[in-house]
C-alpha cells in the first residue's frame, strides 16, 4: 500500500487534484511533506493530531516530515471571534511556544523531522509589523468577505 492509499484508507484524503501525478512524484524519491503549526500557546491541542498523524505517516513511508511553525504569523496574533480584535502575543511568548512545542515534535516525530520557522524568512520583509500594528483591527472572515 503506498502512501496515498495508506492516507485514503485511513480517511485523511478528500480530494486530490492529480492523484496518478501525486503518486508518481511520491514513488520518484523521498519528498519533503510540511504542515504549518501556530504557536499561539506553549502545547498542542486535539485539533493538531491529524496532522501529526500524517506527518507519522509522511515518515513512515520514507518522506521527510517538516513542521512549519508560525513565528511570524504568530506575531500577527489570532482573533479570537469574527468581531474582536486579535490579541498578540509578545514575540519572547511565541519563542517559548515554539521552543515548548518543537520538544513535543521531536519527542512524537523523532529526529528525522525537520522544524523551520516562518519568521526566518518572513522577519525580513518588513510586513509583521505593519500587519501587527494594523491587521489586530480585522478579523479573517471580514478580509475574507471583501
Amino acid at each position: 500500500m503506498d502512501l496515498i492509499e495508506e492516507l485514503t484508507w485511513r480517511g485523511m484524503v478528500h480530494q486530490c487534484t492529480d492523484e496518478q501525478g501525486l503518486r508518481e512524484h511520491l514513488a520518484s524519491g523521498a519528498r519533503r511533506i510540511y504542515v504549518g503549526f501556530d504557536p499561539t500557546a506553549d502545547s498542542l491541542t486535539i485539533g493538531n493530531l491529524v496532522p501529526i498523524m500524517l506527518l507519522r505517516h509522511v515518515l513512515r513511508a520514507g518522506h521527510t516530515p517538516v513542521v512549519v511553525m508560525g513565528g511570524g504569523t504568530g506575531l500577527i496574533g489570532d482573533p479570537s471571534g469574527k468581531s474582536d480584535e486579535r490579541q498578540l502575543l509578545s514575540r519572547e511568548r511565541v519563542e517559548a511556544n515554539i521552543a515548548s512545542q518543537r520538544r513535543i515534535f521531536l519527542n512524537l516525530l523523532g529526529s528525522d523531522v525537520t522544524i523551520r520557522n516562518n519568521l526566518d524568512w518572513l522577519g525580513g520583509l518588513g510586513y509583521i509589523e505593519a500587519l501587527r500594528d494594523v491587521g489586530k483591527y480585522f478579523s479573517v472572515n471580514m478580509m475574507m468577505c471583501k
